[in-house]
């Protein structure tokens, strides 16, 4: 029987750091992310993809800034720039695998699904933002655009002076249309789905889905995509060919498995960076916690090669 997975593509799998970001570069990094991915249809494996948007979202919003100030095009809410990004994104991801399908002479549908991923309009972070999103401004522009807009800023501290726009992330708790990806993946069509983290939105007190101000990690939106689904494995495609603890420092170690206790143990330790690993180890562990049988992160360009990446389960694999 046919085993489902979701794959999630890092920023690093469709646009690299020392890039300017053009359209020929994405769409290379794309093509070589996906025929990577090639041998999973192969073994018969029904596939969903997610991805990131960090870099794309980042210059919609910026076009909304500079529409706003020299043409006076009304500025659009973050809701829709993140739809925006997944609707651009996943027709390259879309366009791009049918081509490497049919090199590969694999007969299969490819359809992007525009994903609304719902969050709890109580969550804590609406009162704590931290997610850094669009440009960096002068001290001036940002008690600008707070006065007028409303929006909070909070100093860059890579950038001396500069200030940057923060939104909430909230914690994804279902996925929209969730049963129509799993019986279109089941069915053998390669699903995009959930890009981006999803377009955040909740449900209000008279049951309408109304939008919210906010971005979600797309490696938790992912994970939680993949136990909703009933997925048996998930990966997770970044910069880095393994987990490491002690990252970096003389003891430095691979772990090329862990089983769910003790990558929990390092996580709480602080092994594993916020600004990097960390939301990635989480996003592993929730997918196992809530079902899934593995997760594996591994390097973009390794996935085809098994004795790259690590693997988590909740016992050790034999």
């Amino acid at each position: 029987m046919s085993k489902l997975a979701v794959v999630a593509l890092g920023g690093n799998a469709l646009l690299r750091g020392d890039q300017k970001g053009t359209i020929d570069e994405q769409e290379q990094n794309t093509a070589d992310t996906l025929e990577n991915m090639v041998y999973l249809l192969k073994e018969d494996y029904n596939l969903v993809i997610s991805h990131g948007n960090g870099p794309q979202v980042g210059n919609i919003l910026m076009r909304n800034d500079a529409g706003e100030q020299i043409y006076s095009i009304a500025q659009m809410p973050l809701d829709i720039c993140v739809a925006d990004s997944q609707g651009g994104i996943g027709y390259m991801i879309e366009r791009i695998l049918r081509n490497v399908l049919r090199k590969h002479d694999i007969d299969k549908n490819v359809i992007s699904v525009i994903t609304q991923v719902v969050v709890d309009k109580n969550d804590r972070a609406f009162n704590d933002p931290r997610k850094r999103v669009g440009k960096i401004y002068s001290k001036s522009e940002a008690e600008e655009l707070m006065k007028s807009k409303g929006w909070i800023f909070k100093e860059e501290v890579k950038a001396e002076g500069g200030w940057r726009r923060v939104v909430p992330s909230p914690v994804p708790i279902s996925i929209m249309n969730e049963e129509i990806i799993r019986d279109l993946a089941l069915a053998g069509n390669v699903v995009i789905a959930a890009g981006g983290g999803g377009i955040p939105v909740y449900i209000d007190e008279e049951n309408n889905v109304r939008p919210a101000e906010a971005v979600i990690d797309k490696d938790l939106a992912s994970s939680l995509m993949g136990a909703r689904i009933r997925a048996d494995e998930f990966y997770i495609l970044t910069d880095v060919p393994y987990v490491y603890i002690n990252y970096k420092k003389p003891d430095q170690k691979i772990m090329e498995f862990l089983n769910y206790a003790d990558c929990y143990k390092y996580l709480k330790q602080g092994m594993f960076s916020e600004g990097s690993m960390a939301p990635k180890i989480r996003a592993a562990l929730n997918f196992i916690e809530k079902g899934g049988n593995k997760s594996v992160i591994t390097e973009a360009t390794k996935l085809e090669d098994r004795s790259f990446g690590t693997k988590i389960t909740m016992e050790y694999e034999n």
